[in-house]
């Protein structure tokens, strides 16, 4: 058997394989040297790579070979299995159906016998993750943009930045969209820290190398000022501090928990309730919450562990059971209503707010909790308890 195969390609850069199930941080809070120098050496060094997992990887060029006569009478999909080992063979078959193998110059069957000596050629399809640093049309809502940073009001449904079961449609492809080669020289075009799928809100986004280690930097300082808004069952102490490690949940590795020991990333939450009401008998709050740290599902593990889970979160759901909610609302009632920071170029303080999404403001009425976000301060540093 003869045959000419390309190398096998993968994306092997952290960032398409970190979401939120597989890290403890939200923050990306390392400096640019730890992660990948730009999009396009990641995409380099993933078409270089022959160490990724075969059915993970996919060829720009096709696979060609000679089917050896010891295989006549077997059915084509087990030919090519024994032929291509390092694909599975649903993959081969799927290749199949799809018109991408010919015998001979002519499509192939799947069952098809071969009678050995054929010429087979495979045109392999791009894999999803082949595709994840490609530039998409997205309509960002871009709140605050100059030459050194952007901040954008990310909807819920907005997945921000390509992980295994979205592989595109995130705010990284977006920024590669919107910011074309500036974006794709910068480690995971210029993302430094990131919310929920589901929840919604402000994000800061960096346009240079020299803004997003400084961003990085005011991160890890915890000099940034990120407040959000949520609707939580009960009601909690009107003001209250969470100083709880949070780690991955032992009992259930698809959560995060408060974890005490080598286990737990220290965390920390401060807490203020400014609204409560009633519904169907069950109390329910809005709290406006304020992070010293940027732990995966910090709000949504903390306002749980106080026994005051968020309404609609479907991960970290009360211990008892509650009304429905309603019109149906099924997401976490959790939004990055302000953030604040240092600009990098001028050392300014700036500030930004994004209202409550349509969904949220729906969801309080129906609720019947009001609240004048206007009748805050301009600065909550002495708001909420240090």
């Amino acid at each position: 058997m003869t045959r000419s195969i390309v190398p096998d390609y993968s994306v092997t850069a952290s960032f398409a394989t970190e979401n939120a199930e597989d890290s403890s941080d939200d923050d990306f809070d390392s400096l640019p040297g730890a992660f990948p120098d730009s999009i396009d050496s990641a995409v380099t060094d993933a078409t270089s790579s022959t160490s990724a997992s075969p059915d993970t990887a996919s060829c720009a060029a096709p696979l060609v070979a000679t089917l050896p006569y010891a295989l006549a009478g077997e059915r084509l999909d087990k030919a090519l299995a024994q032929c291509f080992p390092e694909y599975s063979r649903s993959r081969l078959q799927a290749w199949v159906e799809d018109g991408r193998v010919t015998l001979d110059g002519e499509p192939a069957k799947v069952r098809q016998k071969v009678a050995g000596g054929e010429a087979v050629v495979i045109t392999p399809a791009a894999l999803p993750e082949q595709l994840a640093f490609a530039p998409e049309p997205l309509p960002l809502d871009a709140v605050y943009e100059d030459a050194t940073l952007a901040v954008f009001n990310k909807p819920a449904g907005l997945v921000v930045h390509p992980a295994a079961g979205n592989w595109s449609g995130t705010l990284l492809n977006g920024l590669l969209h919107r910011y074309g080669q500036a974006a794709a020289d910068l480690p995971r075009a210029g993302i430094v820290h990131r919310l929920d799928k589901e929840t919604s809100g402000l994000m800061v986004v960096a346009r240079t190398l020299v803004a997003q280690t400084d961003l990085v930097r005011q991160l890890q300082a915890r000099s940034v000022k990120r407040h959000y808004a949520a609707l939580v069952w009960g009601r909690p102490p009107q003001r209250t501090v969470v100083d709880a490690p949070i780690g991955r949940d032992p009992r259930e590795r698809t959560r995060m928990a408060v974890v005490q020991g080598q286990g737990g990333k220290p965390a920390r939450t401060r807490v203020v309730t400014v609204a409560s009401a009633e519904w169907e008998g069950s109390p329910i709050s809005l709290v406006l919450c304020s992070l010293d740290t940027g732990r995966t599902h910090q709000i949504r593990v903390h306002l749980s562990h106080l026994g005051h889970s968020l309404l609609g979160d479907p991960l970290y759901k009360p211990r008892h059971k509650r009304p429905a909610l309603p019109g149906g609302f099924a997401r976490q009632a959790l939004h990055a209503w302000r953030l604040g920071l240092i600009h990098p170029e001028d050392d300014a303080a700036m500030h930004w707010q994004a209202p409550l999404p349509d969904d949220m403001r729906e969801l309080m009425r129906a609720l019947g909790l009001e609240f004048d976000f206007t009748t805050l301060p301009d600065s909550l540093d002495d708001f909420f308890p240090a």
